[in-house]
């Protein structure tokens, strides 16, 4: 697939896809979402990409849907919530790599929700993030109703999602909503540099600790330590594990492979 409404490049061991609609403040249309999610698979499937950067072209990270797109005769939310939206956050949650996401600007509906998606999360300090979604009368969706309460607490989430206050992205950070708020000089050099160090780091790992993390939301402790077992069977059997404990021993830098 081409390309016309993200970018999509490769260096270093990361993928770096672009929200690419500045004069829409990077809000999805059908388009723009379909190529994110082939872009998502893309990475996925190329053994040379090791992590994932996400962010947004201008000066809005995304504004969520397209409005003129959502009330086109005929179109109906829920078709763009399967075909789009739940396809995006799926692979954001399944995609066995690291995902940062460069918060840029305004991160709104959707976008905030996606953005939570991510594993993790750095945010210009001007960037504000907003459940907008009452604005229209409906329900935050893109997995935030799941999301939001697992990350403040089910009344502040309420509270966002009700009374949609701008949160800044200081204040998000302060809160759990994001792993880091930075000058906005320095989120891409930041965000780069993050997204850099996981691409060196033991892939195979970090696949099966965000995978124990997913399952976690929806299991028992008793259930939770035997999937961990099972996942650290996998993991012991790694190039990158046996590569660790030798460099241990011989007290010098490991270099892992992702394996």
């Amino acid at each position: 697939m081409s390309y016309t409404k993200i970018r999509y490049t490769v260096a270093d061991g990361i993928a770096t896809i672009t929200l690419n609609r500045p004069d829409k403040l990077n809000s999805f249309d059908r388009e723009m979402a379909l190529e994110t999610i082939d872009a998502l698979d893309k990475a996925k499937d190329d053994a040379v990409v090791r992590a994932v950067l996400l962010t947004g072209e201008g000066r809005a990270f995304c504004a969520g849907q397209d409005l003129a797109e959502a009330i086109a005769p005929g179109t109906k939310i829920e078709d763009i919530l399967t075909t789009q939206y739940n396809p995006i956050v799926r692979r954001l949650r399944a995609l066995p790599k690291p995902v940062v996401a460069a918060v840029n600007g305004v991160a709104a509906g959707a976008g905030a929700n996606i953005a939570y998606a991510c594993d993790l999360t750095l945010a210009a300090e001007s960037a504000t993030f907003i459940q907008s979604f009452i604005h229209i009368g409906l329900i935050p969706d893109s997995g935030g109703t799941s999301t939001l309460p697992r990350l403040v607490g089910m009344q502040r989430a309420f509270g966002q999602m009700i009374l949609a206050p701008k949160v800044s992205a200081k204040e998000a950070e302060a809160l759990g909503m994001i792993w880091k708020a930075v000058p906005d000089a320095e989120l891409m050099h930041d965000a780069s540099a993050l997204a850099k160090k996981l691409a060196t780091m033991p892939t195979k790992a970090i696949a099966l600790t965000k995978e124990a993390l997913n399952r976690a939301q929806h299991t028992s402790l008793d259930a939770q330590l035997d999937h961990e077992n099972e996942l650290q069977s996998l993991a012991g059997r790694s190039h990158d594990y046996n590569e660790g404990v030798k460099a241990f021993l011989e007290k010098r830098k490991p270099v892992y492979t992702g394996e």
